[in-house]
This record gives structure tokens, C-alpha cells and sequence, in this order.
């Protein structure tokens, strides 16, 4: 199986993804044009895991994540994590 286009279920709804599949960046009123492949996915499951949405950034958007397990992260997701890890 190849990554260029494969659909996932994210938030209820199916979804068309990988790196052949352009998209615009997920981030608030952002136009950069992406793909939905795994650089631009925030956290490590397509679809979204524990700690990242699935949804899909920009590099200005998405942050390294707090360890090598939480793979990149989007805003959001990064301050949860933070916040999680602080308690």
C-alpha cells in the first residue's frame, strides 16, 4: 500500500488523504496550500489519535510535539499535551 491517496474517518466523516491529495492548511485563517500526507498531519494517526486532531498544516501551523511519541502538533493539540504532561 502506497501513502499518495488513501480515505480515513476523522471526526465522524469520511476523508480523502495522503501526500496526492492537495488541501489548504487547517490552521485559523490560513491559505497555504498542502497536501494530506503525513509532514502535515498533527499527531501520528491519520484520522486523529490521543494527543493529535489528524487535521492537516502548514509548517507554520504545526510545532514539533513535546516527545519523539506525539509525533507534530497543531496549536491546540500542543498546548493540551503541555497541559496533560504538566499535571
Amino acid at each position: 500500500m502506497g501513502y499518495a491517496f488513501y480515505t480515513v474517518f476523522r471526526n465522524g466523516e469520511e476523508i480523502e488523504a495522503g501526500y496526492g491529495v492537495d488541501t489548504t492548511c487547517e490552521g485559523p485563517d490560513c491559505a497555504e496550500q498542502i497536501d494530506r500526507g503525513l509532514a502535515h498531519l498533527c499527531g501520528q494517526t491519520p484520522g486523529g489519535d490521543e494527543l493529535g486532531c489528524g487535521g492537516y498544516f502548514c509548517a507554520r501551523h504545526l510545532h514539533i510535539g513535546p516527545s519523539e511519541g506525539t509525533g507534530d502538533l497543531c496549536a491546540r493539540c500542543l498546548a493540551r499535551a503541555r497541559a496533560t504532561s504538566a499535571n
